[in-house]
């Protein structure tokens, strides 16, 4: 009998602390499938062809699960005139503009709220086809490009 008691003295006060860990460990597991932020750089460099700029960018855009998108990048060494996010069939090659970005702040361009990939599009995310290119007056077809690498 006093085994008996002794077990459920200890049940009772390890079950909560199991339960607990648990949960975190549950809640740390939904958090990184919940969202995948990705760091981006962007140079001219990696604009195809190469594009001779001493411009330069970086951000973070986050792809969830879902595959809403958000993030955004701020840029230095040049007068953007557009930012979008393009889809292209390889890493090294060009593509149409899937996500427009807004300036919301001088140089920082932003993913609007509500912004979705479709199914296609966050398939060629998990490849590596997608970037960011930024727009000049002097580089109309981009001055600087990241590559989003998940």
């Amino acid at each position: 009998m006093k085994t008996l008691l002794s077990n459920t003295k200890f049940m009772s006060r390890t079950l909560p602390i199991v339960f607990s860990m648990l949960g975190l460990f549950g809640a740390a597991f939904s958090l990184s499938a919940v969202a995948q932020p990705v760091n981006v750089q962007l140079t001219g460099a990696q604009e195809v062809p190469a594009v001779m700029t001493s411009a330069s960018g970086s951000g973070i855009v986050t792809v969830g699960v879902d595959k809403s998108v958000s993030g955004s990048i701020t840029v230095s060494g040049l007068e953007p005139t557009m930012a979008h996010i393009h889809e292209a069939a390889a890493p090294n090659a060009n593509g149409p503009v899937i996500v427009p970005m807004a300036k919301t702040a001088d140089n920082v361009w932003s993913i609007p709220a509500g912004a979705k990939l479709s199914d296609a599009q966050f398939e060629s995310f998990k490849k590596g086809h997608l970037y960011v290119n930024v727009h000049s007056a002097t580089n109309k077809g981009g001055e600087i490009r990241g590559q989003l690498k998940p």
